[in-house]
């Protein structure tokens, strides 16, 4: 009698965990969705994955190249590796890196001859590692199209900051394409309206000085050339006359740095060129 009794809760409990484990469809016309797994409620969207940046890192001393890797695989980027310039342009043809990193000294070409191979067809982020001191190499590589300049040694964590600042900026539809009002802690520029405001007051600036301050703030963190200032700014016969970026450097930082003589803003890159920090 117990045997018959139990019978009908025995289906009843082998039908629940048949459904249960999303083998069988639900009574009533149901979909033969796992119960564990809903339908998405309405207008919502299960998030992509965010897609990792590629990085590929050019140079020939397999020491750096290794802290290089192990560094920015740790912090979830996707890393290739080329000790040459014919295999750095390759890899960048294949793979279509997010930001190369760049050592001027390499076997078989100099880094500069890179950056032009590279800029015939891409306007990828290009950051400069190396420890070539003289003033005219590093100008040579940012007019040839680097995007910043790092030396050797350099601090992991400023190169990181520096490679992100690159990235944020070539991403499409950034905020900082779109950005036409920029503030710092002293002073705010609003590039649609042409106008500088300080401590709630408008500033006035010559057209030049305008001009020379909207560049850098497009740019912002970016190291511009001082070859590629005077051409922005008095046109393409000018690339020599590096006294008129430090007089009109000078005005800009009066008008605007809390102290001229310890900017904050605007950075100067010795021998090489300004950057612009908010």
């Amino acid at each position: 009698m117990n045997h018959l009794m139990n019978e009908p809760m025995n289906h009843l409990m082998n039908d629940f965990m048949t459904r249960k484990a999303g083998l069988m469809p639900e009574p009533s016309g149901g979909h033969s969705r796992p119960l564990h797994q809903p339908p998405p409620a309405s207008g919502e969207r299960y998030p992509l994955p965010q897609r990792a940046i590629r990085v590929l890192v050019v140079d020939d001393e397999p020491q750096i190249v290794r802290a290089l890797v192990i560094n920015l695989r740790a912090r979830k980027y996707e890393v290739d590796a080329a000790s040459d310039g014919a295999t750095a342009l390759q890899l960048a043809a294949a793979c279509h890196p997010d930001v190369v990193l760049l050592d001027l000294g390499l076997p078989d070409m100099d880094g500069a001859e890179v950056i032009k191979g590279l800029r015939g067809w891409t306007r990828v982020p290009i950051i400069v590692l190396s420890a070539r001191q003289a003033s005219d190499e590093k100008v040579e590589a940012l007019d040839a199209g680097a995007d910043d300049y790092v030396t050797k040694p350099f601090g992991m964590d400023e190169l990181l900051a520096r490679l992100r600042a690159a990235v944020r900026r070539a991403a499409p539809g950034s905020d900082e394409d779109e950005a036409v009002l920029i503030e710092t802690g002293s002073f705010t520029v609003d590039l649609a309206a042409k106008k500088v405001n300080r401590d709630g007051k408008d500033v006035r600036l010559t057209p030049t000085e305008w001009h020379l301050l909207e560049v850098l703030v497009r740019n912002t963190g970016r190291l511009i050339s001082q070859k590629q200032l005077l051409q922005e700014v008095w046109g393409p016969a000018y690339g020599r006359e590096t006294n008129y970026l430090r007089v009109y450097m000078a005005q800009l930082r009066r008008k605007l740095e809390a102290d001229p003589a310890h900017p904050r803003h605007f950075i100067t890159e010795p021998g090489m060129g300004y950057r612009f920090e908010p």
